[in-house]
């Protein structure tokens, strides 16, 4: 596939372009994940959109998968540092649908939870509910995001190639590391994101084009 390398600031622009153009008909509300580890920064990326998207008449929310984790009690069950636990069991989708995605869909209420749990005290962020206009952009950023079936109108998924993941990556969570190979392996998220990107060097990012059959 080819690979456009892109400054920082252009990827925003052109990235803020794709999701403004999304539909709005019948109350529909953009949907968009950022999907990548820690190490991409895929919440950076996301707030960079805020204000691009803002200028082409797109009200944005915010939202972060850190929010919505399960309860320590079971994330946690096999230890804090189980890796295929925190593939598999340390995001909270049910809550994530039921509270975010879902009042999205077309028709839907468009009231959302901003935050859920804190994941440092594992208790309720006690957050207001908040309803969006029906041309919004949910911005949603996190690790692991994608084949858990969770409904999207867009993803973009950060990538990076193990040795620059295990390089970027802090000593404290150099134990995720292998639940990102087995993402890879299982998931292959570059192969169902919409738009991928490759953050190797976060000076110099790249987008990959896939290419048309």
């Amino acid at each position: 596939m080819p690979v456009q390398p892109i400054s920082p600031e252009r990827l925003a622009e052109l990235l803020a372009d794709r999701i403004a153009a999304l539909p709005v008909d019948d109350g529909r509300r953009a949907r968009v994940a950022l999907d990548g580890a820690d190490a991409a920064r895929p919440g950076e990326l996301a707030d960079a959109l805020v204000e691009p998207l803002r200028l082409r008449g797109r009200p944005v929310q915010r939202v972060s998968a850190a929010d919505f984790l399960r309860a320590a009690s079971i994330r946690l069950e096999y230890g804090h540092q189980d890796a295929d636990a925190f593939h598999d069991l340390w995001l909270d989708e049910g809550t994530l649908l039921r509270e975010v995605l879902d009042p999205l869909e077309p028709g839907g209420s468009g009231r959302v939870l901003p935050t859920f749990r804190d994941p440092a005290t594992d208790r309720s962020t006690r957050a207001a509910y908040v309803t969006l206009p029906p041309d919004a952009v949910l911005l949603l950023d996190g690790p692991l995001l994608l084949g858990r079936w969770l409904p999207f109108d867009l993803t973009v998924h950060l990538a990076l190639t193990p040795a620059a993941l295990a390089r970027r990556t802090a000593p404290e969570q150099r134990w995720t590391l292998p639940a990102f190979a087995r993402y890879a392996e299982e998931t292959d998220p570059a192969s169902l994101a919409d738009l991928t990107v490759r953050c190797d060097d976060p000076r110099h990012p790249a987008l990959v084009t896939a290419v048309q059959a």
